[in-house]
């Protein structure tokens, strides 16, 4: 038996449809319109025949890196109308059947990397799709495992990850490091380029494998002189920043790919759709399990 494993970034999906689709306010005064989207979306990705599906989940937004690095992102600034409907979200995920890991003191993103780790590592697993665009992402990509764009219809292998980065997977959180990304809430250095990281790295890997002096870097680089000062003046900084951009593959999740399989939806998803004004989602979902019997 070959299986594919669908892997969907939660967070991002209901930022996604919290930005595309039309607010819909029940008559209890609540907002659900990127939920009713969200969970249309990993109903219909069901419904085009995938069978093993995880959502991650931010269930509280500050995780362990805001301990190691104040400014991480902590979700401040975040519409009042959307933080309301995390967990909601997970609560109709689960009433359609859909496995849903909820994320504590870890992120959404090491959820995903974990489950495509357990994944990858199971001999019935064929392909493993991590269903995002996230560049966090990228570091777990190889072998069974890449990333998938639904919304462009994008996939993303090893190759694609240097191509479009100039680096291989592995050196991603590197990467990260050097030029930052404002979507977590960390700079990188001062000087460092996209372009001028993905070079060096390229010949050296990782950060602390950068040589001190840059006569030995044997690669162009524009002010390669002024990159390593500024490397030697901010290597913690590098390094923490790194720490910050690598996935966390032992976050608490399923540790068996049986686990994800879709068996229909459970008991009281009528009621709970229903009161989102979504009853077409639990009709839907019991065609599919009947469907599917």
């Amino acid at each position: 038996m070959s299986i594919e494993v669908h892997l969907v970034d939660g967070t991002y999906e209901l930022f996604r449809h919290f930005f595309a689709v039309p607010s819909h306010v029940t008559e209890d005064g609540r907002e659900v319109g990127a939920v009713r989207g969200t969970a249309g979306s990993v109903l219909r990705m069901l419904e085009e025949g995938a069978t093993h599906v995880a959502v991650a989940t931010d269930h509280v937004i500050e995780s362990f890196r805001n301990d190691l690095y104040g400014p991480y992102k902590d979700g401040s600034g975040v519409d009042p109308a959307l933080l309301s409907q995390f967990t909601l979200l997970e609560e109709v995920l689960e009433a359609l059947g859909v496995t849903v890991t909820a994320m504590v003191e870890h992120e959404a993103d090491d959820a995903l990397a974990a489950l495509a780790a357990v994944a990858a590592a199971d001999d019935r697993v064929d392909k493993v799709w991590i269903c995002t665009p996230d560049k966090d992402l990228a570091q777990c990509v190889g072998g069974k495992v890449a990333q998938l764009d639904r919304r462009k219809g994008v996939v993303v292998d090893a190759a694609g990850v240097e191509e479009k980065y100039g680096v291989p997977p592995e050196s991603i959180p590197d990467w990260l490091g050097l030029v930052g990304d404002s979507a977590d809430g960390f700079p990188g250095l001062p000087g460092w380029g996209a372009k001028s990281a993905a070079a060096v790295l390229r010949a050296f890997g990782h950060i602390d494998a950068i040589p001190a002096d840059p006569a030995a870097w044997h690669v162009k680089v524009r002010s390669a002189a002024a990159l390593a000062d500024t490397l030697a003046e901010n290597m913690a900084d590098a390094l923490l920043f790194r720490r910050l951009a690598t996935l966390e593959v032992d976050a608490p999740v399923p540790g068996d790919v049986d686990a994800l399989r879709w068996r229909g939806p459970a008991e009281g998803a009528e009621a709970l759709c229903a009161s989102i004004d979504a009853d077409g989602l639990a009709r839907r979902a019991a065609a599919l399990a009947e469907a599917r019997a």
